[in-house]
């Protein structure tokens, strides 16, 4: 019989990568919980949202009533927690959302995960799993050396990394207090298709494509790790299905970057791929203010995931970002309807300045 996955969040950029994933290349059954805020997306889901074996739920899991009536319906056997609010920008102008949505929405989805778990038989509650997936970001900033990984003390520096520190306590805390077999996975910064246009690969590419400004804070030197989102996504799956429950595992591509370096290499990729005739790309990169209370570097250590269930990347950052520039540029339609409408590439993340 196939397993059941209950997905939250999963019309956003890595959930639909999951999604797509476990429909494309399993045979489980995959139900999606999406409240369809700006960053979920359906596009995303298209290619698997036809499958008999896709359900598709719009909800808030802070709406306990509702998150109990997908639970008992649909009677799951994994939980792949990826709902939140997740743009360190979005956070400095707006946290209630950040608050609200990743802290009090993880407690409701905890609980009735919890309600769900304690009603299961002998051998389907053994092997029920609730994996909350967070981020790096939750360790604050690295300085020139060192990397961060399971042990890692904890020292968010924005609103949205606070809140997912305060999310990833609480799914450790039922799994030590109650018992729910919880894992919690911490990504660096992940990138690929279907990569909401606010964060900066989508951004630049989007923006060089139509001859705007390419924003660069600061003087760019910030450095971050990068994940292609099919390797999280293969990561994730691992993870859930393999991992032991109260582990924490730290997921990163090995792929260090200052922020300058990546805008270069975009514009490189678009001068070879889609020529301007105004001149290289490079010519649109524009110095701005810096975010208040940049991170300077973020870098993981996916040591254990490799040694303990056999992860690792599978593709280098330099043929992953090719692949995600040809992405893009193959598939205006996606991201020209968010242009359109929802998001349009304006500075966000001044509030707090």
């Amino acid at each position: 019989m196939s397993q059941k996955f209950l997905v939250t969040g999963g019309a956003g950029f890595i959930g639909s990568a999951v999604v797509r994933r476990l429909i494309g290349q399993t045979d489980a059954r995959v139900c999606v919980v999406d409240k369809l805020t700006y960053a979920g997306n359906m596009a995303s889901l298209a290619p698997v949202s036809a499958s008999a074996r896709f359900r598709f739920e719009r909800a808030d899991i802070v709406d306990a009533p509702r998150m109990r009536a997908i639970f008992s319906s649909f009677d799951p056997d994994i939980v792949l927690h990826l709902a939140a609010e997740s743009h360190v920008d979005r956070s400095l102008d707006a946290p209630a959302a950040f608050i609200e949505t990743n802290i009090v929405g993880s407690y409701t989805l905890l609980q009735e995960a919890l309600r769900h778990w304690r009603g299961l038989d002998g051998e389907r509650r053994a092997r029920f799993r609730f994996l909350h997936v967070s981020t790096d970001e939750v360790f604050g900033s690295l300085g020139q050396d060192g990397l961060f990984d399971e042990t890692t003390a904890y020292r968010p520096t924005s609103p949205y990394s606070a809140s997912k520190a305060a999310s990833d306590h609480l799914a450790r805390a039922w799994g030590h207090s109650y018992g729910l077999p919880v894992l919690v996975s911490n990504c660096s910064n992940n990138y690929g298709p279907y990569h909401f246009p606010e964060k900066l690969i989508p951004l630049t590419i989007i923006n060089a494509l139509e001859g705007k400004p390419l924003p660069v804070y600061g003087k760019g030197l910030n450095i971050r790790d990068w994940l292609h989102v099919e390797d999280h996504a293969e990561a994730l799956l691992t993870v859930s299905l393999t991992g032991a429950p109260g582990e924490t595992y730290a997921i990163g591509g090995g792929a260090e970057r200052a922020n300058i370096d990546v805008v270069r290499a975009i514009c490189s990729l678009l001068d070879e791929l889609r020529p301007d005739a105004a001149g290289p790309h490079a010519r649109l990169i524009a110095f701005v203010a810096d975010r208040p209370g940049h991170d300077a570097r973020y870098a993981i250590d996916a040591g254990k995931i490799a040694r303990e269930l056999g992860w690792r990347p599978k593709r280098s950052f330099e043929d992953g970002l090719r692949e995600t520039v040809a992405w893009y540029l193959a598939n205006p339609g996606w991201w020209g309807d968010i242009r359109s409408g929802v998001y349009r590439g304006e500075r966000l993340g001044l509030a707090g300045a």
